[in-house]
């Protein structure tokens, strides 16, 4: 009677129960099956693309002959994402410290580059770097300011208290103090932070920007830092430039490094990421749109979290062109011993002649050889130099070098030529009918055309015994150098004339290579006129001898010996050779060209030549190439730099005599005798012409 009592309710509750157990079934099979687009939305709702940069592979660099001068070593670098690195202050900030201080606590300090702070705070006195301000990210910082209602004046500049109300409204941005102004971190915390995130902030982070904090890491530290807190942190890897010839032809193949505020703007126009390594110096800077790349993207798919769920290759990169120089770097490592070398004879022998200024001060100077034929430079050095290798840690001492090493003497050094101007002088005369190659002139030691100035030949004067040339003709007189020869020459044939030749041979001129150069200076009114002075008739006949304000580089005259070799073309000076792609396919390829040209006969390229022929056979520089194996022509010159210092020494040569292959320049700074600057060059020829043999059997 009881069971049957009780009997309505345990059918009514299994009853309920079944209900509910057809319920979930019935629930589950619509969330398995016909619930699957509503959950792929929902899940599409919760996840978050991103794009990373793939830095595209720099190309390698070569020498002519295809031996690798540069290349690339990958390292590690740290990044921070902006579309998962944490928005709260609290949260960045404490990642960004921990980032900062696990580096520094092993060791790993030069990792992180601490950035330019421009705001400076001295009390209550807060002030602006003027010289950030003019920079591209002082522009955008200036419209950061606007952008929190801190606009600058007309002037462009902010009254105090409006720029301690932007930098208080800074503070509080980045969350280095509260809402009532109350610091948070300690002095030294809340510098570090405020100089990083205001940096993070001038340098567009974001999610198509991300910002590297620490470069060339170790793995070690990377697992260290990524103990701590991971979100936003990002690991690169980046290629490092190898040199396989450290400290030969750094002038030549320069440095890659970060873009820098002066160059910002132009490589954001170009597209580059603002976190992009680029040539700075050298063929790096020269070639950058070739050795660059473009780069790839990475699509990134994360959920709320910042956990990655897909990621693939949206767009592959492209490998930058390896990049080839006309150079041989056997015959580069020579040029660069035999420059050095010849410094070091000239300094001890000067130190030992018992007399002052006789080139015991020679301490720098420039050899350079390009093709006779084609103007391909060969070899340019330049002493003292240094070591890419090693020019991180040694940039300090390197700056604060007398002997300047990091500046290119071969190509913006700019020298007077002294008496290798002569020849050009000579050719001009020839060609314009002021001599003929039989026309005599009587050196009567002082030159008294002008009254108010009387220059003297070089051997008429007490050390040589008040002695003259006597009569000479333009061969004789190249040979032996008469300056008085040379000043009637000269006044005859006019400064506008002599500098109408010379612009033609490429004095004064860019030489058309592709590196960075100085032009120089190619005496005469128009240069004197720019300046403020007068040209004098005088003026002229020092012009004639290669002195007045002639300042030439040593890649200029060897371009000018070139060009008067060659009849008057005057060919441009080039050092890329060829580009290639990954795959060996020759993108590029340099062709030689007639950039100027000016009439020159055939006799007068031949009395010229026969003349410089005549200088290393009979001549001053004789003594440099006694025996030597193969006709070489050639001409020195000596010009005075001060009365406190020896005479700076130039010599200009090209080989062989009967058919031209290389023209070579060496000067000496304070070389004292432009002869001695030739035992370089002879060296050099010695590496060019007998590669196997280290000597010929020449000179001394």
């Amino acid at each position: 009677m009881h069971k049957r009592e009780h009997l309505g309710r345990y059918i009514f509750l299994g009853a309920f129960f079944c209900v509910i157990c057809l319920f979930f079934i019935a629930r589950l099979v619509s969330i398995q099956i016909a619930g699957q687009d509503y959950y792929t939305e929902t899940s599409g709702e919760k996840t978050y693309t991103r794009t990373e940069i793939i830095q595209a592979q720099r190309g390698n660099i070569y020498d002519a002959n295809g031996t690798a001068l540069v290349s690339n070593e990958f390292s590690y670098n740290l990044y921070l994402d902006a579309g998962s690195l944490p928005t709260a202050a609290e949260e960045r900030n404490a990642i960004l410290l921990n980032i900062v201080k696990t580096a520094r606590e092993n060791g790993a300090e030069e990792a992180f580059s601490m950035p330019e702070n421009p705001f400076s705070k001295k009390e209550d006195i807060v002030t602006l770097d003027g010289d950030f301000m003019e920079t591209v990210y002082g522009r955008r910082l200036t419209k950061l300011l606007t952008d929190l209602n801190f606009p600058p004046e007309d002037d462009g500049t902010w009254e105090e208290e409006n720029l301690s109300d932007a930098y208080d409204a800074l503070r509080l941005r980045y969350g280095i103090v509260d809402g009532d102004g109350k610091a948070l971190y300690n002095k030294e915390d809340a510098a570090l932070l405020f100089a990083l995130r205001l940096d993070m902030e001038l340098h567009n982070f974001s999610a198509a920007e991300p910002y590297t904090i620490l470069t060339d890491i170790s793995v070690e530290l990377i697992s260290q830092i990524l103990e701590g807190s991971t979100r936003g942190v990002r690991v690169s890897s980046e290629a490092e430039r190898v040199y396989h010839f450290p400290g030969v032809a750094s002038h030549i193949l320069g440095r890659v490094g970060r873009i820098t505020a002066e160059n910002a703007e132009y490589y954001e126009e170009l597209g580059y990421s603002m976190d992009a390594i680029v040539g700075v110096e050298g063929a790096e800077k020269a070639f950058e749109e070739y050795l660059h790349g473009v780069d790839g993207e990475l699509t990134i798919i994360e959920d709320g979290y910042g956990n990655i769920l897909e990621q693939y290759v949206s767009q592959e990169p492209v490998a930058g062109q390896h990049v080839y120089l006309t150079i041989d770097i056997e015959l580069q490592q020579a040029a660069e011993k035999a420059l050095a070398d010849n410094i070091a004879m000239i300094a001890e022998n000067g130190a030992s002649s018992g007399t002052t200024l006789s080139g015991e001060d020679a301490d720098a100077g420039a050899l350079t050889a390009i093709d006779a034929k084609t103007g391909a430079v060969l070899a340019l050095a330049s002493y003292p130099t240094y070591d890419l290798s090693t020019f991180s840690e040694t940039y300090g001492d390197l700056v604060q070098d007398e002997k300047a090493p990091l500046f290119n003497r071969a190509l913006e050094g700019t020298y007077a030529p002294g008496s290798t101007f002569k020849p050009g002088v000579a050719a001009a005369a020839l060609q314009e009918g002021i001599i003929t190659p039989q026309t005599q002139i009587q050196d009567l030691g002082q030159y008294t055309y002008y009254t108010d100035y009387q220059p003297r030949c070089w051997i008429y004067t007490p050390r040589y015994g008040m002695r003259t040339h006597g009569y000479v003709n333009v061969s004789e007189a190249i040979q032996v150098s008469c300056n008085y020869f040379f000043y009637e020459v000269g006044r005859q044939l006019t400064i506008t004339k002599i500098d109408e030749y010379c612009e033609k041979y490429g004095l004064g001129q860019p030489t058309g290579i592709e590196l960075s150069e100085k032009t120089g200076v190619l005496a005469g009114p128009a240069y004197r006129e720019e300046n403020g002075k007068i040209w004098f008739d005088g003026d002229t006949l020092q012009a004639a001898i290669g002195q007045s304000d002639h300042l030439f580089t040593p890649l200029q005259l060897s371009v000018y010996i070139a060009t008067l070799l060659d009849g008057g073309d005057r060919m441009g000076a080039h050092i890329l050779k060829e580009t290639q792609d990954y795959f060996g396919n020759v993108l590029f390829q340099a062709e030689p060209e007639v950039i100027d040209s000016v009439q020159l006969d055939d006799i007068v390229v031949e009395t010229v030549q026969n003349a410089m022929k005549d200088v290393t056979e009979n001549g001053s520089a004789a003594r440099v190439f006694v025996n030597y194996p193969i006709s070489v022509g050639g001409k020195t010159g000596t010009a005075q730099v001060s009365e406190d210092s020896s005479d700076n020494a130039t010599f200009i040569a090209f080989a062989p005599f009967d058919d031209p292959q290389i023209v070579a320049t060496c000067v000496i700074e304070h070389g004292a005798n432009g002869t001695d600057a030739g035992f370089a060059i002879r060296d050099l020829f010695n590496s060019y012409f007998f590669p196997e043999s280290s000597d010929p059997g020449a000179g001394e």
